[in-house]
């Protein structure tokens, strides 16, 4: 079988991944979930002419000459409108937030007047409609202002508070159940015996499902045994998991049971190998609704095909535009040329003072490297057949 471009694999494995339903949830839990169709303001903002400042609603007509003198005539806290209207001559104590009363076109701070008594002095006049915000200032009822697709954050809550949504439209949340396997794996705080080392890449790869919006359930270690690893497929089953994620066993050694167990539970594939480096076993296929990922079990690997095909996978599903985080950078050092496979070398990233990008490869590169894959501020993609490239030339990074 020969190797599949990035490219076309991540376009298969989109093609078929349908769209999550949406629901609703209240206001107060709906931080970090997707909108799932357009917000639309209920009301206007302010609904009416309000102050901006405590000070005094005047006519500016009023203002002439020099201290001009008004007689206050009421006073209107926020909450509060004033029933009467500002007649020549007149003034009425207001605070921020209350409604503008009738007559009145700007307000005059509190520390720009004197008081005596109902009287009030103006010592310094300011501009006709000044401190005042006019009705609809920040928006309109009807005004589309949160969109389909958007990652609600604390902004976009209080905004959609303001526009008077208790219950906002939202995609459900993507669950991926996650599970790793190998004879050598034990579970970090665990000991582990002389010939098992630590596993690591469920870790990473849930932190970056709940990162993306989805909900992370961890299916444990399973064992290079058939049965076992049948078992914990069906678990993700019977738990309605819209993804299920293999980390290893996904390649063709004696050990490598991972495609076998789901082929033999039904799994359609849908492709499997990709001309990549690190991460060319990858697999993907579906089971029954279950869209399946076999992630490669080096943990660099596991997380660089994370990245580019389980973050994509899961804003297409959460119904999300995927941007890239491609850029353009400077390198520092030499490049060799590369064979058949795209490669995504791990290196430093340095912005400049005038804004462009500087990285630096690293010299070691193996996928079972991941303290250098914490380090590194970018991975600058090397397409297919490149030519070396010399330190001063500009590449592709991918931006972590």
């Amino acid at each position: 079988m020969s190797l599949m471009p990035v490219s076309e694999a991540l376009s298969r494995l989109l093609a078929d991944a349908p769209a999550l339903e949406t629901e609703p949830v209240a206001l107060s839990a709906a931080n970090g979930r997707v909108l799932a169709e357009d917000l639309v303001s209920t009301r206007t903002q302010p609904p009416f002419a309000a102050s901006a400042m405590d000070g005094y609603a005047v006519r500016h007509a009023d203002l002439q000459g020099d201290a001009p003198q008004l007689k206050v005539i009421g006073a209107a806290p926020a909450g509060h409108a004033f029933d009467g209207a500002i007649g020549a001559g007149e003034a009425l104590r207001i605070f921020t937030g209350a409604p503008l009363p009738a007559g009145a076109d700007t307000i005059v701070i509190q520390e720009d007047v004197s008081v005596d008594g109902d009287r009030i002095s103006i010592n310094e006049i300011p501009k006709a409609g000044l401190y005042v915000r006019p009705a609809g200032l920040d928006f309109a009822e009807g005004q589309t202002l949160i969109f389909a697709g958007q990652r609600l954050c604390y902004r976009d809550l209080a905004l959609a508070a303001a526009m008077n949504h208790a219950t906002l439209p939202v995609r459900r949340r993507p669950k991926v159940a996650i599970l790793a396997t190998g004879d050598e794996l034990v579970r970090p705080g665990e000991v582990p015996a002389p010939d098992q080392i630590i596993a690591s890449n469920h870790a990473g790869v849930a932190a970056l499902v709940e990162d993306c919006g989805g909900e992370a359930l961890d299916l444990g270690i399973s064992r290079d045994d058939a049965i076992e690893m049948a078992a914990h497929v069906a678990r993700a089953i019977e738990a309605e998991a819209d993804i299920l994620i293999t980390l290893g066993g996904a390649s063709v050694g004696d050990h490598d049971l991972v495609q076998g167990v789901l082929g033999d539970a039904g799994m359609d594939l849908a492709f499997w190998r990709i001309a990549m480096r690190p991460g060319k076993p990858l697999m993907a296929g579906h089971l029954g609704r279950m869209k399946v990922l076999g992630l490669p079990g080096n943990p660099v690997s596991s997380l660089v095909c994370s990245l580019l095909f389980l973050k994509p996978l899961l804003a297409h599903m959460l119904g999300q535009k995927i941007h890239s985080d491609e850029h353009v950078a400077t390198l520092t050092a030499d490049l060799p040329e590369n064979d058949r496979r795209q490669d995504y070398v791990r290196a430093t990233l340095d912005r400049q003072s005038d804004g462009s990008l500087q990285v630096a490869p690293f010299a070691k590169q193996d996928s079972s490297m991941l303290a250098l894959l914490a380090q590194s501020g970018a991975l600058i993609i090397r397409p297919p057949h490149a030519s070396a490239a010399k330190a001063g030339e500009t590449v592709p990074v991918l931006v972590l």
